[in-house]
């Protein structure tokens, strides 16, 4: 994974979260983690347009929910990286969405 870009991400919490940096349709590892998917502003600098975590990121998000809505946002890329633990997963997806506006994320 050396030479794939990656992305820094701040929670409100202060903490940094380091992504490794995707095409939407690339194939991901068969492991627990967090991922964002995003795209880039005119001042290439990363958006992030819905922020979650899953059990496996190989799993085909062609059927996540947020799908239209990540699709009609112009959302190219998805930021990805692995986190077994469960605990871990959603506290950072909390941190991330707090921090971050996003077009597809919505309140519960």
């Amino acid at each position: 994974m050396s030479d794939t870009p990656t992305c820094n991400w701040q929670g409100v919490s202060g903490r940094v979260y380091k992504y490794w940096v995707h095409p939407i349709k690339t194939p991901l590892k068969a492991a627990a983690g967090n991922y964002i998917f995003a795209k880039l502003n005119n001042l290439d600098q990363w958006v992030p347009v819905y922020i979650g975590q899953t059990e496996n990121l190989s799993e085909r998000f062609d059927n996540h929910h947020a799908m239209p809505c990540i699709k009609r946002n112009g959302a190219t890329h998805i930021h990805a990286h692995l986190n077994s633990d469960e605990k871990a997963r959603i506290e950072e997806e909390g941190d991330l969405i707090a921090a971050y506006s996003t077009s597809c994320n919505i309140a519960a």
